[in-house]
């Protein structure tokens, strides 16, 4: 189906049939028990709910990402105060990719009581013509949140109209929070955009070629430029590394969409193959792409870790016929990491970690854990559906433990750390506090600053792993002198009594 046709993508509730509720073992994940198979754990909901998600905030640490645009959140002031953390990251970011880049710049169309009875169209007119004037971008996006969305404001025949008025390119961004459980949600609203406003051919002349032999070998060139898509979790060391390896197979990257600028979307068009680095992300954008422009496409697992960096080489060098070229790779990589690994398996061996976060991420780094002889006893994913049941291949051992579904719920979370005892957390950022408060060592799960993909980023994973053994004492203090938010009656219940389990 087309969703294009429609303002805004359908929830994945809707499209993918995904879990925001459950609680159970591996083995019912795996074999699909209690869960999408039969379409029953999409239904599953909360008795009681703690600290829900929000697909508008997640969309936005995409959206600020894109370079030469402004950014306006049409909404309460409040719902853009995330901006401010993206800030620093994306600043950096940007001027690795061109040290030109403008700062990130943001604007609030600032609704409040008066506009929800008025309407808030007006003020946005005035946000879109200033934002134009004032710093002449590329592109403006509109994000628009929830209250927009319930008092009926109708931002596409606001730009719409308005784009006969602007020189930028104006994109509205249907994210409202209140549309859906599942903030993944939030990477089909920016796709949605972004397939409708930027991508096209770009409009410039073919090059004239001097003879037969340059004609072949830019047709070579462009047979082998692939357009690796990146996501908001990666750090500019990553992408060095998908840069190093990909290279090495003699191919050409192009990273979209975080960090790209609007044309970037149009040359994107030229290259051979579209690769995922997370089919949470991508599924939505790389489909369209298929269908409309025919440019195949790459969606597995995610290469953290060493099985899952293998897998993830093998499928894109069977695409180009070169998969002997992609085994030696692969060997010789291994070979250096089985060397540099060598001390750190002798400080983390027989250490159990518990990994929270989004779904495909913490199951893939679960396999760099094993690799270093490390025990998994617990998952937390922000949700579930079919892209991470490849992933589970890399893993052994683990049919008995602990898989819940979740985004936040701290009380849960804090009732499964008394219950499985681990040495140390890898969690996702910002979702950290109540871990910290049972005095565990955290690992985040990713980092602006840190590489944790590809075969350096296992290095890197252990490395820093060893050194947060070393020193977690910041942690035990806060332990010992901070108490727990939650009744100690609490803790001795099912940490899942909560979850509502749909009819039969």
């Amino acid at each position: 189906m087309d969703f294009l046709q429609a303002k805004g993508p359908p929830s994945r509730e809707d499209r993918l049939k995904a879990a925001v509720a459950f609680g159970g073992v591996c083995s019912q994940v795996k074999t699909c028990e209690r869960a999408l198979a039969s379409g029953c754990t999409n239904l599953a909901s909360r008795a009681f709910t703690q600290a829900q998600g929000c697909q508008f905030t997640l969309s936005l640490g995409m959206l600020t990402s894109i370079r030469n645009a402004v950014v306006i959140m049409h909404g309460p002031v409040g719902c853009g105060m995330c901006s401010l953390g993206n800030y620093g990251r994306n600043k950096d970011m940007k001027r690795f990719r061109d040290p030109k880049a403008e700062n990130l710049i943001w604007l609030t169309t600032n609704l409040g009581e008066s506009d929800v009875i008025n309407g808030g169209e007006q003020k946005l007119r005035e946000a879109v013509l200033f934002a134009d004037r004032e710093f002449r971008p590329e592109s403006i996006i509109v994000a628009n949140s929830c209250v927009p969305a319930l008092i009926g404001d109708d931002i596409d025949s606001v730009l719409k109209e308005l784009q006969k008025e602007t020189a930028a390119i104006l994109v509205p961004i249907h994210c409202e929070g209140f549309k859906t459980k599942l903030m993944a949600t939030a990477y089909d609203a920016v796709y949605h955009g972004i397939l409708k406003k930027y991508i096209r051919f770009p409009d410039r002349r073919l090059p004239l070629y001097v003879d037969e032999e340059q004609r072949q070998r830019e047709a070579y060139r462009r047979s082998r430029r692939v357009n690796v898509l990146n996501v908001g979790s990666m750090s500019r060391g990553d992408e060095l590394e998908f840069q190093r390896i990909l290279q090495a197979l003699d191919l050409e990257v192009t990273f979209i969409p975080c960090y790209a600028e609007p044309e970037d979307f149009q040359y994107a068009l030229e290259n051979a193959l579209n690769i995922s680095l997370c089919g949470t992300h991508d599924d939505y954008f790389v489909e369209h792409l298929k269908t409309k422009y025919g440019i195949p496409f790459v969606v597995d697992t995610i290469p953290i870790g060493r099985r899952n960096t293998g897998r993830w080489l093998r499928l894109v060098a069977s695409r180009f016929g070169i998969e002997a070229q992609a085994e030696a790779l692969i060997a010789d990589e291994n070979a250096a990491l089985d060397e540099a690994l060598a001390p750190f398996r002798e400080v983390l061996k027989g250490k159990r970690a518990y990994l929270l976060g989004g779904e495909v991420r913490i199951v893939a780094t679960a396999e760099v854990i094993q690799d270093l002889g490390m025990e998994v006893v617990g998952f937390k994913a922000h949700h579930y559906d079919r892209f991470v049941e490849p992933i589970f291949d890399a893993l052994r051992d683990i049919d008995d433990v602990v898989f819940s579904v979740a985004t936040n719920q701290p009380f849960e979370t804090s009732n499964i750390i008394t219950r499985i005892r681990p040495d140390v957390l890898i969690a996702h950022i910002g979702g950290n506090n109540i871990a910290a408060r049972h005095g565990l060592p955290l690992l985040p799960l990713f980092g602006p600053q840190f590489n944790y993909c590809g075969y350096s980023g296992v290095f890197e994973i252990a490395r820093r792993l060893a050194m947060k053994f070393r020193n977690s004492e910041f942690n035990r203090q806060m332990a010992a002198n901070t108490a727990l938010p939650f009744k100690k009656e609490w803790y001795g219940r099912d940490p899942f009594a909560y979850i509502k389990q749909p009819p039969a």
